[in-house]
This record gives structure tokens, sequence and C-alpha cells, in this order.
């Protein structure tokens, strides 16, 4: 008899929390939609991607000249290929000049 309420409070106890759980996985999506909607943070976020892309191009056009010709000649092939493929754009959307 012990057993069986005990097992009997375990599944109550699990459909209450997963009920309680729910609800607050559900507060919680509600909050971060309002906060990705909030034009300020879209506007952060936009700023920070965009600095990103930066200095992404900004480190491959330096470590690019310091490795110079010690690339390997496949590696370099590939680099190119994918350049010309891309029409000068790499993959952060910068163009590489």
């Amino acid at each position: 008899m012990r057993r069986l309420t005990f097992i009997a409070g375990l599944a109550v106890g699990y459909v209450l929390g997963t009920r309680a759980g729910r609800e607050r996985y559900e507060q919680l999506k509600k909050s971060a939609s309002r906060i990705s909607q909030n034009p300020a943070v879209r506007n952060a976020a936009e700023t920070a991607a965009l600095s990103g892309r930066e200095y992404a191009g900004k480190a491959y056009h330096s470590v690019s000249d310091k490795v110079g010709d010690r690339v390997p000649g496949s590696v370099a092939d590939r680099v190119r290929s994918l350049r010309s493929r891309n029409n000068g754009e790499d993959d952060w959307g910068t163009t590489n000049t």
C-alpha cells in the first residue's frame, strides 16, 4: 500500500510540476519575444553584428598579409574559388578589396 501511495504521489507531483514548468516556459518565451522586438535591442544587435563583420574582415586581411605565400597551394586555390563564386564577398557579407 505504501508503494502505491508513493507512486501515486510521484505521478501527481510530476503532472503538477510539468504543468507549472510549462507555464513558466511560456512566460519566459513571451518575455524573450517582447525583448527581441524592442527597437533598441534590435539596433544594438545589428550594430554588434556589423562591428563583428568589420573586425573579422580586418583580421582576415592582417592575417593573410602576414601569412602570405606560406599557405599551401590547395588551400589558396579553395579560397580563390570561394571568392570568385561569391563575387568578391566573404561569408560575412563584407567586400574583399
